[in-house]
């Protein structure tokens, strides 16, 4: 085969057949298909697409550019889930430790922050000793004795997309449905897994701004995913407003370790981790339905039994003993604290959640190069949801954790204008808005 007449094939509007997508993919893997070539087909396929049975092939085909897990042995159902990012998603934290304490194993691969939304390695990082990086083996053994480990992307697993990723990152062809389903489902496939939940956001803080994008999304991770072998659903979530009060990397350490202790839940954030952990224990077989698996998400957390899992997974994984009972002791927040009063009291109309994403990286919580060192400490907490009164006393639009004086004004400044207030009550939006799969 040669790589020149593959990319015109695509480039002319044809599909590829699966013989020619792995050769392709196993040139970029092993460097016989040169960088140029492979952004050549990058851009056919943005402008040309893929048809579904082209991204089940790309998919497998990156999947399978390095190892896949075998959990052969495990008493229980390999199962995992996937959110498209957003502001204060800190929902890995708790419902990867909420599905292992009903049965199942969770080998969790997760990713840092990309663009304005925050990454649970980041989150995870800001836990002294947290290895987010182990090795093949410790990571398959916190998975086996503990049922649940969050780690980050090994050399071993789907090398191909790492390459692929890093030429897209500089061609202009990131926004591309084929290409992010790749992506996402070559990673995710890698783990061995039985079932997988797909969290689909939508929204002014999400990549998928309209809900016709993350149905389009939806509808293409769930059909290839499913094609590959691995049972897959999908939730449609909403991202108009930070999910959790928290937003930053160690905050939302802190806020996760709240839910899970129950000292506080933001509703919101309880919502969608609960009708996310139902439907994957009904892909995994852990649940009859979704009701039986809401059920069952719920007491483990009100048991204590997730709280449990959290803490034995950041003890095998090198942080702390007994981090869930001191989580404040452990996580280094910023010295600046400020609360952050509305330009008028009223009504919480809108947030702009993208706009308090970009207000943190500027503060420093986040990447705007991918060798940017992060400041773990910075962030919001209390932020005030949609349809909250602010202005009032001990009512402020939240409250700003920053390194200086001068990074507190800018970031209290950020968040003010990222607020519109007005006099009415607006209309409730379904956090959870529509199933997919």
């Amino acid at each position: 085969m040669l790589p020149q007449e593959i990319i015109r094939r695509k480039r002319d509007g044809h599909a590829l057949d699966r013989a020619e997508i792995a050769f392709m993919v196993e040139g970029l893997t092993h460097g016989s298909v040169t960088e140029g070539q492979i952004a050549a087909l990058a851009m056919a396929i943005f402008f040309r697409g893929m048809e579904m049975s082209e991204r089940v092939a790309l998919t497998e085909a990156m999947r399978d550019s390095g190892a896949v897990l075998d959990w052969t042995g495990l008493e229980g159902p390999v199962l995992d889930k996937h959110s498209t990012g957003g502001i204060g998603d800190n929902v890995s934290l708790m419902l990867g430790p909420a599905i292992a304490a009903c049965g199942g194993f969770v080998p969790m691969i997760s990713g840092r922050g990309l663009g304005h939304g925050g990454g649970t390695l980041d989150k995870l990082d800001s836990i002294p000793g947290y290895r987010t990086n182990p090795d093949l083996d410790l990571f398959r053994r916190v998975v086996e004795d503990v049922g649940c480990a969050i780690i980050g992307q090994t050399a071993d697993l789907a090398p191909a997309d790492r390459r692929l990723y890093a030429i897209r990152d500089v061609t202009a062809t990131v926004e591309s449905v084929p290409l992010i389903t790749g992506s996402i489902l070559s990673k995710k496939l890698a783990e061995g897994l039985d079932g997988l939940i797909l969290d689909v956001k939508t929204g002014n803080g999400a990549f998928m701004v309209t809900l016709d994008q993350a149905r389009e999304l939806a509808d293409s991770l769930v059909r290839v995913a499913n094609g590959a072998g691995v049972r897959t659903a999908a939730l449609i979530t909403d991202m108009n407003e930070s999910l959790a009060s928290a937003a930053g990397n160690a905050v939302e350490v802190i806020n996760a370790v709240d839910f899970l202790t129950g000292r506080h839940r933001d509703p919101r954030l309880e919502a969608v981790t609960v009708a996310l952990g139902a439907e994957v224990l009904v892909l995994g077989g852990l649940a009859t339905d979704a009701i039986d698996g809401k059920r069952k998400i719920e007491d483990a957390f009100s048991a204590g039994r997730a709280a449990e899992v959290f803490g034995r997974m950041v003890e095998a994984l090198g942080g702390p003993g007994g981090f869930v009972e001191n989580a404040g002791s452990h996580l280094r927040l910023a010295p600046v604290t400020r609360e952050v009063a509305p330009s008028r009291p009223g009504i919480v109309q809108s947030v702009d959640s993208r706009a308090v994403g970009i207000a943190i990286i500027e503060m420093g919580g986040g990447r705007a190069r991918p060798d940017d060192r992060i400041d773990h400490g910075v962030g919001y907490t209390r932020l005030a949801p949609d349809g909250a009164p602010v202005g009032g006393d001990d009512a402020p639009l939240g409250l700003v954790h920053a390194r200086t004086e001068d990074h507190a004004d800018k970031a209290a400044a950020a968040l003010r204008a990222a607020y519109t207030i007005g006099d009415a009550t607006p209309p409730e939006r379904p956090v959870v808005i529509e199933r997919v799969g």
